[in-house]
């Protein structure tokens, strides 16, 4: 196909081809091959920047050591105050030739947005499964690939719908080697903005409705089929004979009839692919720009709001008990060292578990004794429970509940605010699979405006938590963080040791207890810790 001579957006001249640059990406593009997803959240945890925005485009937003990845910006939140999603991610879809670059196209884009939470998600990961003769006919390179029938565009529209919507989903791991769907399949989660790229982006109805920007990557056909004779032989172990016959037999006229129609549908077309930055300059800039649109000041919802109703139902504070009361005054003394700080919350959290785990749902159990006679008492009714810390004065709770629920598993949450925006940012998550199933036990040291514990239970039900199984502890609470988690999510329990009228203007509560990590972990600015890496907590 002749090459374009320049790049459009809506018909609107953006740049000549010249100004477009004329020199070709020397990476090639692995075409229709790529791993299905980026920017997972792998299990590691770092100390806080001071500022989330103040990353060069040198500097990417994240750190790595070994198999560990950290992000050192975060994802600001993607709800209301009310704990509604009221933002869906910005979906770019991306189509073309195969080997045109699309995939290349994506990870400048990615690299130039210069943000995390960013999925890459390839239209590859969603092949049909063949059956035992279609199986036979890839075999023999008969079987057309670079047809519309060949994808499974219900569950990939399903996936992308619920992906955009913040949701966790599941992708499959196609194997090209033999055509079928590998056993374990990814998860992803979080994504402020989704790259979707494959050479039919645009042949469904119901996916187009579901990109926000469109764009075309156009390069010329003999590079393209250069580009899949070095894939398909080094790559995926083919002979030169076959890869020719099927380009000839299905990827030519296929794009020709399917892909290169699609072409009118496209926001931006870029030719030349990756080596083409003026166009991406163009994308990322209007990526940006929407972003921008999208910001929420949920955490200013919050403090500023009312409260005038009288505390909810669905909170549960421990008896003041003298015990509890000389355990809270103890904690909350300031002249009280670190050593007893921790001896006599350890204790607190112990009673708080327990307490917390009464609401959990139980059934009537008829046991017999060792003397022969029957015990009518009672047993937990559920799958399994959860425990999920915010970190990281979160964790310091899960001791407690490891020794009063015997093989209980444990997720954890990183959430720090931005120093710029002071909103809440999500940075690392890992959680149990199947968690959707289990009645989740959400630690927090503190609570004050609620920003920090919203989020947490916002990341829950987007992996199919039920409302109505989460169950939040915490050691002191503000009643204004109070009222926000339960106007937000009324289903879930709330449970505590105290709560404290008041915030200060710092949104500290009031009369409080101090910064309860620093004070747990010795970081209270009497240790080695610069003030660029102490971690800055959520409220």
């Amino acid at each position: 196909m002749a090459l374009t001579s320049r790049c459009r957006l809506r018909g609107r001249k953006i740049a000549t081809e010249t100004e477009c640059g004329n020199t070709m990406s020397s990476r090639s593009d692995s075409g229709s091959g790529e791993d299905s997803l980026d920017r997972l959240l792998p299990p590691a945890v770092a100390p806080r920047r001071k500022s989330a925005t103040s990353l060069s485009k040198s500097e990417p937003p994240l750190l790595r050591t070994g198999t560990r990845t950290i992000y050192t910006a975060g994802r600001p939140p993607w709800y209301d105050e009310h704990g509604a999603q009221s933002k869906e991610a910005f979906v770019i879809g991306l189509c073309g030739g195969s080997a045109s670059g699309k995939t290349t196209v994506a990870n400048k884009i990615i690299e130039a947005l210069d943000v995390p939470w960013v999925v890459l998600l390839s239209m590859d990961s969603f092949y049909k499964v063949l059956s035992p003769d279609e199986q036979a006919l890839a075999a023999s390179n008969d079987y057309n690939f670079d047809h519309p029938g060949a994808f499974d565009f219900e569950l990939l529209v399903a996936t992308l719908r619920k992906l955009k919507q913040g949701k966790s989903v599941k992708i499959p791991v196609y194997d090209f080697t033999t055509h079928g769907r590998q056993k374990d399949w990814k998860n992803v989660y979080g994504a402020s903005v989704i790259i979707f790229e494959g050479i039919m982006s645009f042949a469904d109805k119901e996916l187009l409705q579901l990109l926000d920007m469109k764009i075309f990557v156009d390069t010329d056909s003999d590079i393209r089929l250069v580009r899949r004779l070095r894939r398909d032989i080094t790559e995926r172990g083919r002979d030169i004979e076959g890869v020719i016959k099927q380009y000839n037999k299905f990827v030519k006229p296929a794009f020709e009839q399917y892909i290169e129609p699609t072409m009118r549908l496209a926001d931006i077309v870029v030719p030349r692919g990756g080596g083409n930055m003026v166009a991406i300059d163009l994308i990322v800039q209007h990526v940006h720009s929407q972003l921008e649109e999208r910001e929420l000041s949920v955490r200013a919802l919050l403090a500023s709001a009312q409260q005038t109703q009288p505390l909810p139902q669905t909170l549960s504070v421990l008896e003041s008990t003298p015990q509890v009361k000389g355990l809270h005054t103890i904690i909350r003394n300031k002249e009280t060292s670190r050593d007893e700080f921790i001896f006599y919350s350890k204790r607190l959290m112990r009673l708080l578990i327990e307490h917390a785990l009464t609401f959990l749902p139980s059934q009537t159990c008829v046991v017999q004794t060792p003397q022969g006679h029957e015990y009518e008492g009672r047993s937990y009714n559920g799958k399994g429970i959860t425990g999920v810390s915010v970190l990281r004065a979160g964790e310091t709770m899960e001791p407690a509940l490891r020794a009063v629920c015997k093989d209980v598993r444990i997720g954890k949450i990183l959430i720090q605010t931005n120093l710029d925006s002071g909103e809440p940012e999500l940075h690392y998550l890992r959680l149990p699979k199947d968690i959707s199933e289990d009645h989740v036990i959400l630690m927090d040291s503190t609570v004050s405006t609620g920003a920090a514990a919203m989020m947490a239970v916002r990341v829950l039900l987007d992996h199919e938590v039920q409302e109505d199984k989460i169950v939040l502890v915490s050691l002191l609470m503000a009643e204004l963080g109070v009222h926000s988690v339960a106007y937000a999510f009324p289903e879930v329990k709330i449970i505590t040791t105290a709560v404290d009228k008041s915030l200060d203007d710092l949104l500290h509560v009031i009369p409080g207890i101090g910064d309860f990590g620093d004070r747990y972990f010795g970081t209270d600015g009497t240790d080695s810790w610069s003030d660029e890496d102490q971690e800055q907590p959520s409220y």
